[in-house]
């Protein structure tokens, strides 16, 4: 069985109309991350509310910007020291970021768990990974999580 990682977010205040990175994981120098599913989540309480901006990005970390470090978990496989790191939270954005996927997801109405087709996951280079950028139209929090493995 291959090790399978979540890096648990936490909540992310958004303001209306600003892009915002609500959490990333980074590999490091052996490996890749092989990105396997997400979760958002947010407490808008208008139900005619303008669905928020996703975008699913490829992230270089570059900078690393400012952020909240996640304790990431290994919740399936063996327990091995990874070297993997994971933020959430960003007040500064990191670089570089790329989106390969955009689409609009409701403020209003729970959450959505979205798991990538097996064996067409995205995966990274070494040193490299993947982030979740959210532009919320109101003020709103976002809740995200990220599950993934070594590519």
């Amino acid at each position: 069985m291959i090790s399978i990682y979540d890096a648990p977010g936490a909540v992310s205040a958004l303001t209306s109309g600003t892009a915002k990175t609500v959490i990333s994981v980074t590999a490091p120098a052996q490996f890749g991350v092989n990105w396997m599913a997400y979760e958002l989540s947010f407490d808008g309480s208008t139900s005619t509310a303008t669905p928020a901006r996703i975008e699913l990005c490829t992230f270089t970390a570059a900078t690393a910007g400012t952020n909240t470090a996640v304790t990431i978990v290994n919740s399936a496989g063996q327990r091995v020291t990874t070297g993997f790191t994971a933020a959430t939270n960003y007040t500064a954005e990191g670089t570089v970021l790329a989106a390969f996927k955009t689409f609009y997801f409701p403020q209003y109405g729970g959450t959505g768990i979205i798991q990538f087709t097996p064996g067409q996951e995205p995966d990274s280079a070494v040193s490299q990974g993947f982030a979740i950028r959210v532009t919320s139209t109101a003020t709103v929090n976002c809740n995200a999580s990220m599950r993934f493995s070594r590519c």
